[in-house]
C-alpha cells in the first residue's frame, strides 16, 4: 500500500484512506450510542429489550460461531426472518466478518425461495419460528444449505422436525467469545444480497458492497432525506427482508436512534400498541400496511401521542391516505421512491423553503410526487428514441438513474444492466423544474388506448379519494376498438355502499373524458406481490376478456 511519505504533495491529497465498512457503523454506535435501546416484539410473543452495545457483543459472538462453523469470507448466509434483534445481529456479524447477508422474502412462493437460495448458493439458513413449516417444506430443494439455525432459545425448539442439522440460535452463539476483531475489508467487497421480483422471469440478485451501503446510509439520512437523529424513535414496518428495510437497520445505529422492531405482528392494533408503548416518532412502510393501521385508529377513535412522520414508499401513496395522515392525525407523510437496484432509496419528497409559503393545495400537489433525488443519485427521463426529455413537469418518459449505490449488473450476470451508463428503472415519470419526480406508471402497467397513454396510478388515486373506497386497482383490458381500456377494481371500506355509476360520476370533471374507465368491478380483496404491491399481472390474466365478452 502506498504511504503518505511516498506520495508527492503536489499530485495527491493528504487524507486518510479508511475503508467504508458496515462494521464501522456498529463500532460508532457502541462508542457514541451504546446505551440506546433496541426493542423487539419477538415471535415468541414477548417484548425484548437491550442496547446497541449488546448488539455488538452478540454480533461478535455470532461471527466467531460462523467462523468456527466453516463460514468464510464471501460465503452467502441466508435469512428468513421478521424485523427483530437477532436478525439485526446477523446483519452486522455476517457482513462484518466478510461474508454476505442474503435476506430472503418469506412471502414468495416456495419455488421462488428455493430458486433464490440455490442461485445464491447459500450455505447456511437462519429462520424465525414462524417459518419452520416453510423451511421444512423447501429444505429438500435447497442444494447448498447444510445447516439450519432457528432464531429462538432452547425452550422454543421443536420437539420433532424433518430438518437435518438444526441448531438453536442461542446455543449456537453462547459457546463463543465476544472478542472478535472486525477485519479490514476492501470497501468494494460484497456485503449483502437482495433479490428483486420486479423484473421479468426469475428473480434477479443485487449484490451491495460495504461502500455502497455506507454511502446509502449517509445519503438516505440527509436532512432532506429521512433526517433522523438521536432524538428519533424509529419503528420500521418495512421488513428487513425487503431491501434491507430501506437501510433503516444501518441508519439508526449510525445516528443513535432508538430502534423498535414489530416482529411478525403487523396488524393495525399491534402496531398502534407498539407505537404508543415505545413513543415511536417515525416509521416507514408500504401503503397496504398503513391501510390497516388507519382503519384501526379510525374505527376506534384513537390518536397518536408521539408519531409525527412516516415514510411511505414501495408503491405510490394514495393522496387520500396522505390527507388522512396529515389532516386528521397530524402525521407528516414523506413520500419516497426507490427500488432494490437502488439500495433502495432514490428520492424523498420534502418541500423547499419557498414551497412552504404556497397554499395548502399547492403544497399538497407537490407532496403527492415522489420527490427530489437525494445527493448521490441522478435522474433523467428519456423518450422512445433514448433522447433526454425536458424537466418541465409535463413531458413524461422512461425514468433512468445513476449513482454511487445503483446496480450496474445483476448477480452472476456478466452483461451490464445499464444503458449508456444509466439504469433503466421501468418506471414512466415526469420531472419538474425544481427536480421533483412523479411516477405516472410502470412501463408495463401504462394503459395504451387508441395510441394514447392513460395513467393507471392517477385513476387509482382518484378512486381511493372516494370516501367509500378502501383500495383500488386499475388495469388495461383488451378492447376490440381501442386496443385497451381502463377497468377499475374496487375494495370497499366496511359498512359502505357504492355503485359503478356513482364511482364513474365521481371521476367526472377530474380527468379527460377519454380517460374515463369503461367499467367498475367490486371485489372482496385485491392480490398483492410479496412486497405489498398490487399484483396487476394476475388481475390482467383474470379480466383479460372482460370487455371482449360484452
Amino acid at each position: 500500500m502506498t504511504t503518505i511519505e511516498n506520495v508527492s504533495p503536489t499530485n495527491a491529497g493528504s487524507m486518510m484512506q479508511n475503508p467504508l465498512l458496515i462494521s464501522s457503523i456498529l463500532d460508532h454506535a457502541v462508542r457514541c450510542h451504546g446505551d440506546v435501546e433496541v426493542v423487539s416484539r419477538r415471535c415468541e410473543g414477548d417484548i425484548h429489550r437491550y442496547t446497541y452495545a449488546d448488539v455488538a457483543q452478540r454480533a461478535k459472538q455470532l461471527a466467531n460461531a460462523l467462523q468456527a462453523h466453516g463460514i468464510a469470507a464471501g460465503a452467502r448466509v441466508a435469512t428468513l426472518a421478521w424485523n427483530g434483534y437477532r436478525h439485526l445481529e446477523i446483519y452486522y456479524a455476517v457482513s462484518g466478518m466478510g461474508a454476505i447477508t442474503h435476506t430472503i422474502n418469506p412471502r414468495l412462493f416456495p419455488e421462488q425461495i428455493a430458486y433464490i437460495a440455490n442461485h445464491a448458493e447459500d450455505e447456511i439458513l437462519f429462520f424465525d419460528l414462524t417459518f419452520l413449516p416453510l423451511v421444512e417444506a423447501v429444505a429438500p430443494k435447497l442444494h447448498n444449505v447444510k445447516t439450519y439455525i432457528l432464531l429462538a432459545d432452547k425452550t422454543h425448539m421443536p420437539a420433532t422436525t424433518s430438518l437435518a442439522n438444526l441448531h438453536c440460535y442461542e446455543y449456537f452463539i453462547a459457546a463463543h467469545s465476544a472478542n472478535f476483531a472486525w477485519p479490514a475489508l476492501d470497501e468494494d467487497a460484497p456485503a449483502s444480497l437482495c433479490y428483486t421480483s420486479g423484473t421479468t422471469g426469475n428473480p434477479k440478485g443485487v449484490l451491495y458492497t460495504h461502500r455502497s451501503t455506507v454511502l446509502h446510509t449517509v445519503g438516505a439520512n440527509a436532512p432532506d432525506g429521512f433526517g433522523l437523529n438521536s432524538d428519533s424513535v424509529v419503528l420500521p414496518v418495512v421488513p428487513m427482508f425487503h431491501v434491507n428495510a430501506w437501510g433503516i437497520p444501518y441508519i439508526c445505529p449510525a445516528y443513535g436512534c432508538k430502534l423498535v422492531f414489530p416482529g411478525p405482528a403487523l396488524d393495525g392494533a399491534s402496531l398502534y400498541q407498539l407505537f404508543e408503548q415505545e413513543a415511536v416518532t417515525m416509521s416507514a412502510g408500504v401503503p397496504t400496511v398503513w391501510l390497516g393501521l388507519l382503519n384501526h385508529v379510525r374505527s376506534n377513535n384513537l390518536r397518536f401521542s408521539t408519531f409525527k412522520e412516516t415514510v411511505i414508499g414501495g408503491s405510490a401513496c394514495p393522496p387520500a391516505m396522505l390527507r388522512e395522515f396529515e389532516d386528521v392525525y397530524g402525521v407528516t407523510v414523506i413520500h419516497a421512491w426507490g427500488m432494490t437496484e437502488l439500495s433502495p432509496l432514490g428520492t424523498v419528497c420534502r418541500l423547499k423553503r419557498a414551497q412552504k409559503l404556497l397554499s395548502a393545495e399547492a403544497q399538497f400537489a407537490i407532496k403527492v410526487k415522489q420527490g427530489r433525488s437525494i445527493f448521490g443519485v441522478d435522474m433523467k427521463i428519456v423518450g422512445s428514441d433514448g433522447a433526454a426529455l425536458a424537466h418541465d413537469g409535463k413531458a413524461f418518459g422512461d425514468l433512468h438513474v445513476r449513482g454511487s449505490w445503483v446496480c450496474a449488473r445483476y448477480y452472476k450476470e456478466t452483461e451490464s444492466a445499464l444503458i449508456n451508463g444509466w439504469f433503466p428503472t421501468g418506471d414512466v415519470a415526469t420531472i419538474d423544474a425544481d427536480g421533483f419526480m412523479q411516477i405516472t406508471d410502470r412501463s408495463k402497467d401504462v394503459i395504451k388506448s387508441g395510441g394514447e397513454w392513460i395513467s393507471s396510478i392517477e385513476l387509482e388515486n382518484l378512486a381511493m379519494a372516494h370516501p367509500a373506497v378502501m383500495e383500488a386497482a386499475v388495469i388495461g383490458v383488451a378492447h376490440s376498438k381501442w386496443d385497451e381500456r381502463p377497468l377499475v377494481l374496487v375494495v370497499l371500506k366496511p359498512n359502505t355502499t357504492l355503485t359503478s355509476a356513482e364511482l364513474l360520476q365521481f371521476y367526472e370533471g377530474k380527468i379527460a373524458k377519454w380517460w374515463m374507465p369503461d367499467d367498475v368491478v367490486f371485489v372482496e380483496k385485491l392480490p398483492h406481490t410479496a412486497t405489498g404491491k398490487l399484483l396487476k399481472t394476475q388481475l390482467r390474466d383474470e379480466y383479460r376478456a372482460h370487455f371482449l365478452a360484452k
